[in-house]
């Protein structure tokens, strides 16, 4: 019966591939799920080599090559269909956009699904039922994972790394490892259930599940040894900064006028309530001033001068224009409480069609424009210098910029803490908030310091340097979370090297024993 069933071409090639990459958004944040990769990634592994077998013969009339490019691409059709379904309700928000969201829904997770299309398709023919195929597998993954996080401006979101968010003793080699050699790690442990499929003893099937065991038991006495450990060490640091992190649960609108604009500000201040006598520093989302630009604000600035004193700093998101270009970009202030600007931070990774529309010259001809409001584009900064005031070294991250890891390998080595602004309204009532928030974890314990997050309708905390979240306000909460926040200069994981001699080693593997086969 089961044979039947895998006989049919459209089941094996289309069916099945799109069902399990779908349920893979259930192995991710908010479910945590993350026993379904054990199945999900095993059932690929199996339908790569049964497919690889099957085409000499039933499917003897369509190339193989091309079913192998089918498997993946439906496999990843699924994936970010069901993933990151989330970024079409981005188009709600102005009829213009509207039409827009069958096509978003669609074309989006099928070129995304090409990087899985093209993994496969290239891996496929070399992949067998028995170890070296497995390195070989998990190997072609993950570095699929790796170009997707670079190419075309990069999306690192929902790498399979990301499903174990909720394991944070686990995660603690991610300071010592990076990102991405802890994804390759994840994916080869994920995929080692497909052993129950190899020709080989019972005996060597049951050292191997020990094997995966003992180092999934080795990373947590590592990453609980190196919490404890912590403790400690926050303990005995004299170095802090006062912080309140203020989520206001302002709702997403296009054209406020001044009087709402005052109105914002002072439910932010409200929620802010501030201790006049006391060192504080106060930090607002991105968006609350939608679409007016930092000089345009100023004219609120007694509001800020009545309610604040000089021992107060607040940070914010708002646009800023360069007076003699006429510029503007997406920015994070530092001011004081006269309004005046102390640093400012000019965002570098804007989201396509969401702050600059890619050929803008070609698309505008047709009426299309950027998604956030306002006509034209916003430019990416130069840097990501650090934001620093005395002891404080800021390192800022302007929403979607706490997905992509490369942004804290090129920190500053003494950036102390992180500070991540978000207007995550524009996600609604979808998954896409508490997949966002869970990147500030990992972007904690990389940077091995403490991680400040405000978002509007998104989730709010304060993670220490180990990705244990102190504080939060949960989604479309308001109020404050506050605390002395340690500063912390220490270790950092700079760069990819140790993921490329990783990869390398598992490809080496790999060619020198389909060598030696070939010899017999």
């Amino acid at each position: 019966m089961l044979e039947i069933f895998l006989r049919n071409r459209f089941v094996v090639l289309y069916f099945i591939p799109f069902i399990i990459g779908s349920l893979s958004v259930l192995s991710f944040e908010p479910f945590n799920l993350t026993i379904l990769n054990f199945i999900i990634l095993p059932l690929l592994f199996y339908l790569t080599v049964y497919i690889n077998k099957k085409s000499k013969g039933f499917y003897r009339k369509k190339p193989y090559k091309k079913n192998l490019f089918l498997l993946g691409l439906f496999f990843g059709f699924g994936f970010y269909f069901s993933g990151i379904s989330w970024i079409t309700n981005s188009l709600t928000f102005d009829d213009n956009f509207k039409f827009l969201i069958p096509i978003a829904l669609i074309l989006i997770p099928l070129f995304l699904s090409l990087f899985n299309a093209f993994t496969i398709l290239l891996i496929g023919p070399y992949i067998k039922f028995n170890f070296i195929s497995l390195i070989y597998f998990s190997g072609g993954l993950a570095l699929s994972d790796y170009l997707r996080a670079k190419l075309f401006t990069g999306f690192p979101w929902n790498l399979w790394a990301y499903s174990t968010s909720w394991l944070t003793e686990i995660l603690q080699i991610l300071n010592l490892t990076g990102l991405f050699v802890y994804n390759l790690i994840a994916i080869s442990l994920f995929i080692m259930p497909v052993i129950l499929f190899f020709r080989i003893s019972i005996i060597k099937k049951i050292l191997v599940f020990l094997l995966t065991g003992l180092i999934i038991l080795f990373f947590y006495i590592y990453g609980n040894y190196k919490i404890n450990n912590n403790q400690k060490f926050l303990k005995e640091s004299n170095d802090s900064i006062y912080v309140k992190i203020v989520s206001p649960n302002f709702e997403l609108k296009y054209g406020l006028s001044k009087k709402e604009i005052e109105k914002r500000l002072k439910k932010l201040i409200r929620y802010s309530n501030p201790d006049l006598e006391r060192k504080t520093l106060f930090i607002w989302p991105e968006g609350v001033f939608s679409g007016y630009s930092f000089d345009e604000l100023k004219i609120f600035s007694k509001l800020l001068e009545n309610n604040f004193s000089d021992k107060h700093l607040i940070i914010f998101g708002a646009n800023k224009i360069e007076k003699k270009t006429g510029n503007f970009f997406n920015s994070m202030f530092l001011i004081n409480n006269n309004f005046e600007v102390m640093q400012s931070y000019d965002k570098l990774k804007l989201v396509p069609f969401g702050e600059f529309l890619p050929l803008e010259k070609i698309l505008n001809n047709f009426g299309l424009k950027k998604i956030t409001e306002g006509y034209g584009s916003f430019l990416k900064g130069k840097n990501n210098s650090l934001i620093s005031i005395k002891n404080l070294n800021i390192l800022p991250l302007i929403c979607y910029e706490i997905i992509f890891t490369e942004l804290i390998q090129k920190s500053k080595a003494d950036s102390n803490l992180i500070i991540n602004i978000s207007e995550d309204a524009w996600f609604g009532k979808t998954i896409g908030p508490d997949q966002h928030f869970v990147k500030s974890i990992f972007r904690a314990i990389e940077n091995n310091t403490f991680l400040l997050r405000s978002a509007n309708q998104g989730v709010s905390a304060i993670i220490d340097n180990k990705g244990n979240v102190i504080k939060e306000l949960n989604r479309n909460e308001a109020g404050n979370i506050e605390l002395e926040v340690p500063l912390i200069n220490s270790k950092k994981n700079k760069n990819d090297l140790i993921f490329f001699i990783l990869l390398s080693t598992y490809l080496l593997i790999f060619f020198i024993y389909k060598k030696k086969n070939e010899k017999k």
